[in-house]
């Protein structure tokens, strides 16, 4: 099993262009099935959780090619419509084909989805939803069986939280439905208005995108499209703190900076310097970092997808730091490792408590998720020492080519089977 050897102390120095973002690709691959046709994705970063997906896509009838970044979909006829467990295991964003295949076929066979282990993730809010405009659900055997035997009918769908899979779901089944959908207490994530704007151009009547209120109005057919992923925000974020954690300098070119506001103002509040302007954010390292306090929240919130990252950059900053999380219960599971690192920190309820220390050792840690893994390697980064991070097939599934881009700015890491 491949694992990552990193030479800590080496500051990150260069520029580098950002990834295309997994987490609006995945359900923009999925939103393919809604027609027939010839689809062109670019910016589509090479990840295991992308080509989890494709298996998926290719199981239920499509065809699927890559090629220096761009994914081409043919979603011609489907010769299925179930995504079975084998592959439905290996990424949680299998789910999202139950929307399409209902408006599409008005049938749909779903297994329940794998992912990382942070946590409990209901799906019930897709169900609900799917449910409210008309279709028919059954859960058996570890499968969910969705059928209409007519039309998908628009409706007023309130989600008890801005559920981001569920609202992208419901969007792909609102996009063909009879009438008008509401979605209320939408997501407004950066990914959800990306696959919103791609339901546009392939004809859907979506307003509303990135606010609470999304309201859908069904259309009769929609037609094949191409379209470019927007920057990956949660790479972005974790290549910013490994410049700061180093005390590096960096330039990411192609990315939002408005996608990161909350996250970069609590980096110049640890006494980062950063530079934003658009599509470019400079950042350089501070000599002090100063303790914060982050509470993840859903976006425009500081994201849960760079808190284990922020909790590393807390262990090196002079005082102490609180981080609580109130979106997934199992979203420390970094802390063990940074421990083992020489970290100081206590559980709280809901947080952990960090007391900065003047630096950490280098060691054999493993990572257990996407996030987690990411934390550890900044942590490895930063050590004396010499840093093992085994079990980086979970850092394969949300970072493309990381220690490539790492190496390019100078950090001494290389991939070890």
């Amino acid at each position: 099993m491949d694992k990552f050897i990193i030479e800590g102390g080496f500051p990150l120095k260069g520029k580098l262009k950002v990834s295309g973002a997994k987490n609006a690709a995945l359900p923009i691959m999925a939103a393919c099935l809604l027609t027939e046709g010839k689809f062109c994705l670019e910016n589509v970063p090479h990840l295991t959780d992308i080509l989890s997906m494709s298996s998926v896509l290719e199981r239920l009838g499509t065809k699927v090619t890559r090629e220096n970044g761009i994914l081409k979909i043919d979603s011609g006829e489907l010769s299925y419509n179930e995504a079975p467990y084998d592959l439905a295991k290996l990424v949680r964003t299998s789910i999202l084909v139950l929307g399409p295949l209902l408006a599409r076929g008005r049938e749909a066979r779903v297994f329940l989805p794998g992912g990382c282990d942070i946590g409990k993730r209901p799906i019930n809010l897709h169900l609900k939803g799917l449910e409210q405009l008309g279709a028919k659900i059954e859960v058996r055997d570890g499968y969910i069986k969705a059928y209409a035997k007519r039309n998908l009918c628009g409706n007023s769908i309130y989600l008890d939280v801005p559920s981001v899979g569920a609202t992208q779901n419901l969007m792909f089944a609102a996009a063909l439905a009879k009438g008008i959908t509401l979605i209320k207490n939408a997501s407004c994530t950066p990914e959800t208005v990306d696959t919103a704007i791609f339901l546009k151009k392939m004809g859907a009547k979506v307003k509303g995108e990135g606010t609470k209120l999304i309201k859908v109005e069904g259309v009769k057919e929609l037609h094949p499209v191409k379209h470019s992923i927007i920057p990956d925000r949660a790479e972005a974020g974790t290549l910013i703190m490994a410049a700061i954690i180093t005390k590096g300098e960096v330039i990411l070119d192609g990315i939002y900076p408005e996608h990161l506001e909350i996250i970069l103002s609590k980096l110049r509040g640890m006494g980062a310097d950063i530079e934003a302007s658009n599509q470019r954010i400079r950042v350089k390292g501070a000599g002090i970092l100063k303790p914060i306090k982050v509470k993840t929240f859903p976006y425009p919130g500081f994201s849960t997808d760079l808190q284990p990252q922020i909790s590393a950059l807390a262990c090196l900053a002079q005082g102490t730091s609180l981080i609580t999380e109130t979106i997934w219960e199992r979203r420390f599971t970094h802390v063990p490792g940074l421990r083992k690192m020489g970290a100081q920190i206590k559980e709280k309820e809901r947080g952990i408590e960090i007391k900065g220390v003047s630096s950490l050792r280098g060691t054999s840690v493993a990572a257990p998720d996407i996030r987690a893994g990411a934390a550890l390697i900044l942590a490895g980064l930063a050590a004396r020492g010499v840093t093992e991070v085994n079990e980086i097939y979970h850092v394969d599934r949300g970072y493309e080519r990381l220690e490539e881009k790492l190496s390019s700015l100078g950090a001494r890491i290389k991939r070890q089977l």
